[in-house]
């Protein structure tokens, strides 16, 4: 199994029907507009596919909850699964007994768990017509933590007009994984609960 997989995550757009027209924007705009829709969204649950380096390709759902909680359930059959409990991220290898952790800050997914965030400081927009909206962040200060590109598709339905479609991390060894989102759900009832797991180096849950 290609452990790295887990927290290298690229981006291709949704095939929405409906799509806002384009328009002349500047990138402050569209950065506002990015900005909005992540506090637009206090909680999602979508379908995901996720293709790292090597060409493997796993499946799963994902939970996200606002700020700081996501999980990445892997489809059945693949003993590992990623939890952030809001404060750090964890991942966790029931095949060899192992979690490893980080803070969620100091992963690139650190974009997309604080809504609060200033994206002005550490994004700028790639790619802006009238379907598409690429975002790339990279933390200066912070180089080693590697870039992700957030991919939007204009929905004119969706939180703020934009449906996160998936994204692209690049990390310090120029990894590049690749991750697709679909059936989303903006704002259902998450539970907490998702955010534990157990902890397979000790009985009971962690969280």
């Amino acid at each position: 199994m290609t452990r790295f997989l887990a927290l290298s995550l690229a981006a291709v757009p949704l095939a929405a029907s409906a799509v806002t027209p384009a328009a002349a924007v500047t990138p402050v705009m569209a950065i506002n507009q990015v900005q909005s829709h992540l506090k637009a969204v206090n909680t999602m649950t979508a379908n995901f596919s996720q293709t790292g380096r090597g060409g493997q390709t796993l499946t799963g759902t994902l939970s996200l909850k606002r700020p700081g909680k996501i999980r990445f359930q892997y489809q059945k059959g693949v003993p590992m699964l990623i939890v952030g409990d809001g404060k750090s991220l964890a991942m966790i290898d029931y095949e060899v007994n192992q979690v490893q952790r980080w803070p969620i800050g100091g992963s690139p997914l650190a974009v997309l768990l604080n809504p609060n965030q200033d994206l002005s400081r550490v994004a700028k927009v790639t790619r802006n017509d009238g379907q598409v909206m690429l975002v790339q962040a990279r933390d200066p200060k912070r180089p080693e933590f590697g870039t992700i590109t957030l991919s939007f598709a204009k929905v004119a339905s969706g939180p703020a007009g934009l449906v996160l479609s998936g994204w692209t991390t690049r990390d310090a060894q120029n990894n590049v994984t690749t991750v697709r989102l679909s059936g989303h759900r903006f704002n259902v009832a998450v539970a907490d609960s998702l955010f534990r797991y157990a902890d397979p180096r000790r009985k009971g849950p962690k969280g």
